[in-house]
C-alpha cells in the first residue's frame, strides 16, 4: 500500500512510498490479489493540488537538466481498460513540464502501411530522443492484450504468413520475448522505461461510462466499443496478468496503480515518475575546456 511520508528536507515535495506498486518479474503476479482502491495519500482537494504542483515542478527541473545533459531519455507506457483515466493522468503529470521536452503518442488501429511492417516498426519511430520524456498512451502492448483477447485480429488482419501463426500461443510467447528484448535494448541505450497499468474495477468503469451518457460534455468520449469490450473483462484481466508476469523486469518494471480514485492515481503516477528521475544521476553539464580556460577573456569581450 502506498503511504504518504514526511516531506523531503529543504523543499515541499512529498515523499510517497510506491514500492509496493512495482513489479520487476522476480515474483509471480496476479490481478486477483491487487486492490483497485487504497487509502488516499492526500488529505483534501487543495492538498492534492499542492502535492501535484510541487512534484510536477521538480519533474520540469529534472527534464531541463536531462535535456542539457543529452544522455538520458524516459519512456512512460500507459495501459488500462477504457475509462481508467489515462488521458487525465497524462495531462496532470505533464502540465507544467516544458512542452518542448515532452512527446506524447497514442497508438490507434494500425494503418495499411504499418501492417506492411512488423508490429514494432511504428513504435521504434516514436521512441523518445535523449533529453525528452516520451509517453505512449497505449502502446506495443496492445499486441499481447487486445490481440490476445481477439486472436482473429492476428489471423485475419495482420499480414503474417499463416505457417508462422498456426499456433497463436507460440506467437504470443515470442512477442513477450521480443518486447523484453526491445525494452532491454532501450534501457541499454539510455532510455529508461517505466510501464503503468491503471487498475480500475469493473464497477468503477461502469460508473464512468454511465457518466459519459449522463453528462453532455462527456458524450464525445463515449464509444460503443468500450461497452462491447466489457463483455471480455475476465479475458482482459487474465491477459494483463500474463503480460505483466512475462514482461516485468528489473530494468523495465511495471507499476500497477489503483485507479478507482483518480486523484490518488495521479499522485501515485507522478510520484513514481519523479522518484525514477531522481535516480538517474542527472547533472548540469560543466563548461567545456575552452570556456573554462577563457571565461575571463569572454567576460572582458562582452563588456562593450
Amino acid at each position: 500500500m502506498a503511504k504518504k511520508k514526511n516531506k523531503r528536507k529543504n523543499d515541499s515535495i512529498p515523499e510517497i512510498d510506491t514500492s509496493a506498486l512495482l513489479y520487476d518479474g522476480r515474483e509471480s503476479f496476479s490481478l486477483d490479489n491487487i486492490n483497485t482502491r487504497i487509502d488516499p495519500v492526500y488529505s483534501s482537494k487543495s492538498n492534492y493540488k499542492s502535492m501535484l504542483a510541487a512534484m510536477v515542478k521538480r519533474i520540469d527541473e529534472l527534464q531541463a537538466i536531462m535535456n542539457a545533459q543529452n544522455r538520458h531519455g524516459i519512456l512512460l507506457v500507459f495501459q488500462a481498460m477504457d475509462a481508467a483515466g489515462k488521458d487525465g493522468t497524462i495531462r496532470r503529470l505533464l502540465t507544467g513540464v516544458n512542452p518542448a521536452g515532452v512527446q506524447v503518442y497514442s497508438f490507434k488501429k494500425p494503418s495499411a502501411e504499418e501492417l506492411d511492417h512488423g508490429y514494432l516498426w511504428r513504435v521504434i519511430q516514436r521512441m523518445p530522443e535523449r533529453g525528452r520524456i516520451g509517453v505512449f498512451n497505449r502502446s506495443y502492448y496492445e499486441e499481447v492484450l487486445v490481440v490476445r483477447v481477439h486472436p482473429e485480429i492476428l489471423t485475419r488482419y495482420q499480414q503474417i504468413p499463416h505457417e508462422l501463426i498456426s499456433d497463436t500461443e507460440v506467437v504470443f510467447q515470442n512477442r513477450f520475448a521480443e518486447i523484453r528484448n526491445f525494452e532491454d535494448y532501450a534501457v541499454n541505450n539510455g532510455i529508461k522505461v517505466i510501464k503503468f497499468f491503471l487498475n480500475v474495477s469493473r464497477e468503477e468503469q461502469r460508473q464512468r461510462l454511465l457518466a459519459r451518457l449522463d453528462e453532455p460534455q462527456k458524450h464525445w468520449k463515449f464509444s460503443f466499443a468500450d461497452v462491447d469490450e466489457r463483455e471480455h473483462w475476465d479475458s482482459y484481466m487474465q491477459a494483463f496478468s500474463d503480460c505483466i508476469n512475462e514482461t516485468a523486469t528489473v530494468k523495465a518494471p511495471w507499476a500497477v496503480i489503483p485507479a478507482d480514485d483518480k486523484l490518488n492515481m495521479r499522485l501515485l503516477v507522478t510520484s513514481l515518475v519523479l522518484q525514477e528521475m531522481e535516480k538517474m544521476n542527472l547533472q548540469w553539464p560543466t563548461a567545456d575546456e575552452r570556456l573554462a580556460n577563457e571565461m575571463d577573456d569572454v567576460r572582458a569581450r562582452l563588456k562593450d
